[in-house]
């Protein structure tokens, strides 16, 4: 170093005290004499000794979340480097753990709002009881059939009776399928299919779930009476259910079904039955089964899809308490050949179902009608003009013969009727 660059360096030492130098990109302090003393390296964030350990646990301090908001990585010489998150993906996943405290989501937009769904899927915020029910609502009341347009719950009768606090949560679904089921005539879901909040429903699949008259009566009271509920169902599926020819007037309220299943009901499919769907719903017997009622195309749809599958999941991974065999004890109090019968009856239900006569209603006008439906409805159009023409000419015939009778009043009502307008 230079004699006049050490007197300046000593000045200013004498004055400021210590003085570094840069030289090399490293930093070196010099003494009053101009000599360098040490060299200070920039401080490591790692130590040459460092190791990760991962450590998963069910409950992490407050002091181990914030980990959450970096991203670890390895660079191409193997060493640990992170980066921090953005701020937006910090603050959904922020707003995914308190997603239940959250008072509505109207205005947000759906992009953010997607991402945002996802990020509490991942945190399971819609399968833990205490939070699923409210998170869910957050998001259907503000995005609607985004969430969920159309679920199927076939043969899940345990999920729909876990998760009923959930499936109500969904107001704008237009398909739901819960058939096999064995709901019975009291199940709360009938309760809530029939108020205001399902009236966007569509397609409703209600069949093999035990549900006789009574039931029935009960799904479309409100209908009925109020002029709400089930008000825009234009497919209903209500086979292999123990429903009578008295029970099928309640689905008289229906005016804007186009297509229905009553196979396997305990109705005789003969003339007065065919009549009855043609002269109250002015519907036909399809020749052919309808491809609707056939559960090809249902499907749950919307994004709470994967939340179904984490509610199966979650539901299968518990333990199946297998109740007891009572052979034994059936045996031991002779009632062995009870049993023997009753698993023989049951057999024979499975194979009466199978062997079952299809019965499908249809609209004449419905879009969805298939290409038999034409034949068969121009056949019977034929098959009535020309009974139309004989009753014509044997009435002006019969008129030419007799003197003209009093015509009889229009406005007559049948003992049904009056026995169906004295039940309301």
């Amino acid at each position: 170093m230079r004699s006049g660059c050490s007197d300046c360096v000593m000045r200013m030492y004498s004055e400021h005290g210590s003085v570094y130098v840069r030289e090399e990109g490293e930093l070196h302090c010099v003494s009053a004499d101009g000599q360098l003393l040490s060299t200070h390296k920039a401080p490591r964030l790692f130590q040459k000794d460092f190791t990760v350990r991962l450590c998963i646990e069910s409950s992490a301090p407050i002091s181990r979340q914030r980990s959450d908001h970096f991203i670890f990585t390895y660079n191409r010489e193997g060493s640990l480097c992170y980066t921090v998150k953005p701020l937006l993906d910090i603050s959904l996943l922020f707003i995914a753990d308190n997603i239940e405290h959250v008072d509505s989501l109207v205005g947000f937009p759906e992009q953010m709002a997607h991402k945002l769904f996802v990020a509490a899927e991942e945190k399971q915020k819609f399968t833990d009881p205490p939070t699923s029910a409210r998170a869910l609502q957050v998001f259907s009341e503000a995005y609607g059939e985004l969430v969920l347009k159309s679920l199927c719950l076939r043969d899940r009768k345990l999920l729909v009776s876990e998760r009923m606090e959930e499936i109500r949560v969904f107001h704008q679904l237009e398909v739901l399928d819960l058939y096999g089921c064995g709901l019975g005539d009291n199940h709360d879901i009938f309760r809530h299919l029939s108020s205001e909040a399902f009236t966007r429903l569509v397609r409703l699949f209600l069949g093999d779930n035990c549900l006789t008259d009574q039931g029935l009566q009960r799904l479309t009271a409100p209908i009925r009476v109020m002029k709400k509920g089930l008000e825009n169902l234009q497919q209903l599926d209500l086979s292999n259910n123990p429903l009578s020819e008295k029970g099928l007037w309640y689905l008289t309220c229906f005016k804007k079904l186009e297509e229905l299943d009553v196979s396997g009901a305990s109705v005789k499919l003969d003339a007065s039955l065919k009549s009855f769907f043609r002269v109250k719903m002015r519907m036909e017997l399809s020749a052919e089964p309808l491809k609707i009622f056939t559960h090809s195309e249902c499907q749950t749809e919307g994004w709470a899809e994967e939340v179904i599958n984490q509610w199966e999941r979650k539901a299968s991974e518990l333990p199946n308490k297998e109740p007891k065999p009572r052979t034994n004890a059936l045996q031991f109090y002779g009632r062995e050949k009870f049993v023997r019968e009753r698993i023989h009856s049951t057999c024979n239900d499975r194979r009466t179902k199978g062997q079952m006569t299809i019965i499908h209603f249809y609209k004449p006008h419905s879009t969805t009608q298939q290409t038999g439906h034409s034949k068969d409805t121009s056949a019977a159009l034929t098959t009535l003009m020309g009974r139309k023409r004989r009753l014509s000419s044997e009435k002006e015939e019969h008129a030419e013969r007799s003197p003209p009778a009093k015509r009889p009043p229009e406005s007559t009502f049948s003992a049904e009727d009056l026995n169906l307008l004295n039940s309301y």
